[in-house]
């Protein structure tokens, strides 16, 4: 199978993930399905929310958008061009997350567009969306069914395998495939670096980094560091149109259990009613809550940043990943900053 072929049928999916991802109804023979088909996709959209309470239809199509961005033509060959592509593919384990919609995406598109085979244990928590997408890549190269395996059991046989858990799931990915050429990725977050000067704009920008998918993503700031007596008004206000996440049950839940047990133990809190500010130099924040710290100075930034630097995904600042940018990666923004398809390229 020659690269270009691969590149070809992803780009008509991307356009499929652009327009269900944009809500926008059945275009006609033009976009490569039939209406039925279609309709199928969009279907199942609408049901993630009954299979998993996290998994709304506003976030769902949010994460087959992103998808879609980045299957362009244009896109996947500069992207691609900057690898290898196998001659002799081996047979690639990925263990996907399912914290977010259709997570391990990425990873199986590095894996079949560097020539290899995926073979994907999908997640409980998300094992109907890829299955759906897939489907409809298939229409636009049925000869790819032969590059990719889907399961939620066991892995089949491998050669390597990339892993994505929290912290103890490494433990055990260590165990049972530390014998093959891996990456293991642990739990990581993302953290907001203030300097005073940001508009009540920026701050509504800075909203989408910390509320989409629910605070619940890697790239999710989760962590703010901000100059030493810091006014959270400005914060508070740029925020306050992503209020209506409070009325999301699972995520009101949260607000409420965190605020409890924070008020028992009468531990300061700042509260604007559906999300929880606590003074705190731990970088990762309990759902629903984000930490903060003062710095007086650059270099208390540095530090922080460098003593952190293995559990930070994104940096978000003026100086840094711009405002509202998180949760959109490019394809060359590689999880925990490994680039997979270097990796690939040297099994």
């Amino acid at each position: 199978m020659e690269r270009q072929d691969i590149i070809k049928a992803f780009t008509q999916l991307g356009i499929i993930c652009d327009l269900v991802g944009q809500d926008k109804d059945y275009l006609g023979v033009s976009c490569g399905i039939t209406e039925a088909e279609y309709l199928k996709l969009k279907s199942s959209i609408n049901k993630q929310f009954l299979l998993n309470g996290w998994f709304t239809k506003d976030q769902v199509q949010n994460s087959i958008r992103a998808i879609g961005s980045w299957l362009t033509e244009e896109n996947l060959n500069t992207w691609l061009s900057n690898y290898n592509y196998a001659s002799q593919p081996k047979r690639v384990g990925i263990i996907m997350a399912g914290n977010i919609p259709v997570v391990g995406f990425h990873d199986l598109l590095c894996v079949v567009a560097s020539g290899n085979i995926a073979v994907c244990k999908m997640s409980s928590n998300d094992n109907t969306l890829l299955p759906e997408l897939l489907s409809i890549l298939l229409l636009f190269n049925p000869e790819l069914k032969s590059r990719i395996e889907l399961s939620i059991g066991k892995l089949g046989v491998i050669e390597a395998v990339i892993a994505t858990g929290s912290d103890n799931s490494t433990l055990h990915f260590e165990q049972y495939f530390g014998k093959y050429p891996h990456i293991f990725r642990k739990n990581r977050t993302s953290i907001a670096v203030l300097d005073g000067s940001e508009t009540e704009q920026d701050f509504f920008e800075l909203g989408k980094d910390i509320f989409s998918y629910f605070g619940l993503g890697c790239r999710n700031v989760t962590h703010l560091l901000v100059p030493y007596n810091y006014d959270f008004s400005l914060f508070f206000k740029g925020i306050f149109p992503y209020g209506d996440i409070i009325n999301h049950f699972k995520y009101g839940n949260n607000y409420d259990y965190n605020k409890t047990i924070h008020l028992m133990n009468q531990i300061q809190l700042l509260d604007n009613n559906f999300v929880l500010l606590r003074e705190s130099e731990q970088l990762h924040s309990p759902l629903a809550m984000i930490h903060y710290h003062t710095y007086k100075n650059e270099q208390e930034i540095e530090t922080y940043l460098e003593e952190h630097k293995d559990a930070i995904q994104v940096i978000v600042g003026k100086k840094h990943t711009p405002f509202g940018q998180a949760q959109n990666p490019t394809l060359s923004d590689y999880a925990d900053g490994v680039d997979t398809m270097l990796w690939l390229n040297s099994l």
